[in-house]
């Protein structure tokens, strides 16, 4: 009886060698860098990385993009109130001038207003004839 265990035992050892050698085989199959799941995984960490870099550029941009958004958007907001007292003032003046006063006319070299007393053409020709806003490029240009 205790041959025949002995025998047991020994054809037991040796199938579990048999099974280790197998799974040798096949785990190292399986990490193989070239054509296995260690080559996949080697490629898929370095994709992360990339992915990573990536992620941490384009969130600084995000960043940068919303500061310079936030500043114009100020501005804007600042601009817009600006127009928005020059409507409200803008009501405040009479549509038609009064006959008796001189206009004001601004020089272009000083930049400062004086009083042009010969001009004083009727004021239906002064609303076609002059374009409500015009910058002072153009009107160098014109002169």
């Amino acid at each position: 009886m205790d041959f025949l265990a002995d025998i047991m035992l020994g054809i037991g050892a040796i199938g579990a060698a048999i099974y280790c050698m197998v799974l040798s085989r096949r785990l190292r199959r399986f990490n193989n860098l070239q054509n296995g799941m260690g080559g996949a995984v080697a490629v898929l960490s370095a994709q992360v990385d990339d992915m990573t870099t990536m992620l941490n550029s384009a969130r600084d941009a995000a960043g940068s993009s919303a500061e310079v958004l936030t500043d114009l958007t100020e501005r804007a907001e600042a601009s817009a109130q600006k127009l928005e007292l020059m409507m409200a003032s803008l009501h405040d003046l009479p549509d038609h001038p009064h006959p008796d006063m001189p206009d004001r006319v601004e020089r272009a070299d000083t930049g400062s207003l004086h009083l042009d007393e010969d001009a004083h053409p009727p004021a239906a020709q002064t609303r076609d004839a002059a374009p409500v806003f015009v910058s002072h490029r153009m009107m160098r240009a014109a002169e």
